[in-house]
């Protein structure tokens, strides 16, 4: 096949939803159709197929991206299937980067979920253009219509509904072709792998004639084609309906929409024969941009396997202790066992072996062409967001965005001879997710590692365990406070003991004062340069300076002091080192015990964006967390609240957030400031 004529046969799509709409169930079906796979592999029984680690299995969820290709009616179909859990949110990001087009599922019964909400926003940002599969029909409490109208109001669309559903809950028995007005019925013992195409029965024929008139309608609206011959009552062929939905769907002006039960195997082929029909090629999308990262110039390289390689790595695994990067090449060809540049790091990669996944099983290829997105072995320093091209037409393509951290815990390794291998395990899983982040606490002692929730630790933790073979003990990291003083004291210490047989003797006057927080230390002498010997005053700077990392109300570092050296008795033949440091340290202890010390804690800046339906509790739950909101402003359909709290009250907020909005609601964390403990 000319490769031309591959790239307009590629799709390029992912299956996004909120958690158990049905997406592994419905990828299952759409890969048992296409005759990839010789039997369904059910999520509930722990064998989906893109559902392979065993994290996966156990919950019943999808936590990591799985890729696959299969074949249908001439299209070749690239699948991602992401995550539907808020934790997981980064593999939904990283794969609609890269992704031509997506099928959203929602469920006929929870209708547009909170993580349907978002990730339908996600591939808004990326203009991903988009279809709908409505799930569950058979379910008790389907309401195909209800959903379409809160897809409408929560996500903005205009619907192109194609199919209709055959009843609903327990006597759902098929769906409506709207566009032929025709009745499809699966057959059960084939495990829907055969349907009968029937006449619509009489008493359903004004419901499926008022399906396609709404259809018409919604088409005129965004083509003047359709909207001239629908007015001028001219017959509208099927190739002129065909034409119209691909253009509205790639050009983002409408959503194909269609019903059924994933489960029940209805209504999926249709779904798949959109998927070729009205989803985009690599071809049908705009080239890609990127920046010369020689010139600073935006370049554009079309989606074509002619020119020079462009390519971008958009995830990591360790599979087996070895590094493997999926990678979606825009433009040229890659070829396995050659040099390729990272752009991003400025340096060579090899590709040692390209392979086009099935979920965790791979085939090897000898090359990947534009359009195509594959595995690489061989990349060692490429990471999450790195840009592969020719060294000779160097292009930097816009990186994937990450989110912030919002929880964290402390680790620690069950015996001392698991400490190295827990860092090397650490490392591995801190390049796989670049939301996953791994810190060493010097005060504390404790290895902190951060995520996205609860969830996503918890997996990490059980990876830890499982792949690596690296058990650890888990606990909460504890707040590190600080302490600062509130007034000005000035105070002389005089040291004089009797220390290993011998009188030693110092004496050290110093003044110390507040600071405007976030100032810093400051540390100054007024000694005239003949007070002291040589060597002195810069001992006696030292150990103030050293002395401020301990404070007097709780051992916490103090913060924002000013401290000023002003006077020092040298008596010769008694002030030693030792004796001077002894009264530097005592001095700046008393003065500082003396001048009212306090206890400071590390305050947190919030981004909370939520639907206006629940600002009232969650005001009210900041508030309740000494939290102060600062300031709140619309954000398209949602609101943002943007407020400062105390850390030591934000433990459990990602979950007690997620509660109180139905999950709607998320938010993102910095360090602020220190301010007093209330």
């Amino acid at each position: 096949m000319a490769a031309k004529d591959r790239i307009s046969r590629i799709r390029n799509i992912g299956i996004i939803a909120h958690i158990d709409a049905g997406k592994t169930t419905l990828t299952e079906r759409i890969l048992y159709y296409s005759g990839k796979t010789h039997k369904i592999g059910e999520v509930h029984d722990g064998q989906a197929t893109m559902d392979w680690m065993p994290e996966e299995q156990e919950r019943g969820i999808t936590i990591t991206s799985a890729v696959t290709t299969c074949f249908w009616k001439g299209s070749e179909i690239h699948i991602i299937d992401t995550p539907g859990h808020v934790d997981f949110t980064i593999e939904v990001e990283r794969s609609l980067r890269v992704l031509d087009g997506a099928v959203g599922v929602f469920c006929a019964v929870g209708g547009v979920e909170p993580q349907s909400e978002t990730v339908w926003h996600q591939a808004d940002k990326y203009r991903v253009p988009k279809m709908a599969f409505i799930n569950k029909m058979d379910r008790l409490g389907a309401d195909f219509l209800g959903v379409v109208e809160q897809m409408k109001d929560r996500l903005g669309i205009h619907p192109l509904i194609l199919t209709v559903p055959y009843g609903a809950e327990d006597t759902f028995q098929g769906v409506f072709d709207v566009i032929r007005e025709k009745l499809l019925v699966w057959d059960e013992a084939t495990k829907g792998a055969d349907f009968t195409e029937l006449p619509v029965p009489e008493d359903q024929q004004e419901y499926v004639f008022s399906a396609k008139e709404s259809l018409l309608e919604a088409l005129s609206e965004v083509d003047d084609d359709i909207m001239e011959k629908y007015l001028g009552e001219e017959p509208i062929s099927r190739q002129d309906l065909d034409r119209s939905l691909r253009k509205a769907c790639i050009e983002l002006m409408g959503v194909p929409v269609y019903c059924g039960s994933a489960l029940k195997n209805k209504g999926v082929q249709p779904v798949m024969d959109a998927i070729g029909k009205y989803l985009p090629s690599p071809g049908d999308v705009p080239p890609v941009k990127g920046t010369n990262p020689e010139t600073g110039e935006v370049e554009e390289r079309p989606n074509s396997s002619k020119g020079p390689l462009s390519a971008l790595a958009f995830k990591v695994q360790m599979d087996q202790g070895r590094k493997m990067t999926y990678v979606r090449v825009y433009s040229g060809v890659m070829k396995a066992g050659k040099e390729v540049w990272n752009a991003s790091r400025r340096l060579k990669e090899k590709t040692a072996r390209i392979l086009q996944m099935h979920a965790n099983k791979r085939e090897r290829v000898k090359e990947a062409e534009a359009g195509d997105i594959v595995a690489v072995m061989g990349l060692k320093n490429t990471v999450t967001g790195d840009t592969l091209c020719d060294r000779e037409h160097p292009v930097l393509l816009e990186p994937i965005e990450t989110y912030q951290p919002v929880i964290s815990v402390a680790v620690e390794p069950k015996t001392i001879a698991d400490q190295e291998k827990i860092e090397v395990s650490l490392k591995k899983l801190s390049e796989e997710d670049p939301t996953f982040r791994v810190r060493f606490d010097d005060e504390t002692g404790q290895t902190i590692i951060s995520g996205m929730g609860e969830l996503h630790l918890d997996v990490l933790v059980q990876r830890l365990l499982r792949e690596f073979k690296a058990p650890v003990t888990v606990g909460k990291p504890q707040v590190v406070y600080r302490e600062t003083i509130q007034k000005a004291v000035t105070l002389t210490e005089r040291f004089d003991r009797e220390i290993g047989g011998g009188r030693q003797v110092a004496e050290v006057s110093i003044e110390v004062s507040p600071r405007e927080r976030g100032s810093g230390h400051e540390i100054i002498s007024e000694l005239p340069p003949d007070v002291l010997p040589e060597g002195y005053q810069e001992l006696i700077i030292e150990t103030l300076r050293n002395s401020l990392e301990s404070g007097v109300v709780k051992g916490f570092p103090l913060i924002d002091v000013r401290v000023v050296l002003r006077d020092a008795v040298y008596e010769e033949g008694l002030s030693t080192d030792v004796a001077f440091r002894a009264a530097a340290s005592m001095a700046l202890r008393e003065a500082c015990t003396q001048a009212d010390p306090i206890l400071l804690e590390p305050m947190m800046r919030l981004e909370v964006t939520l639907p206006e339906d629940f600002m009232g509790e969650v005001i009210g739950d900041l508030n309740v967390r000494n939290g102060r909101v600062e300031n709140i402003e619309p954000r398209g359909p949602v609101q943002v609240v943007k407020a400062v709290a105390p850390l030591s009250r934000l433990f459990g907020y990602s979950t007690n957030l997620r509660s109180i909005t139905q999950g709607r609601g998320t938010f993102s964390m910095v360090f602020s400031h220190y301010d007093p403990v209330n």
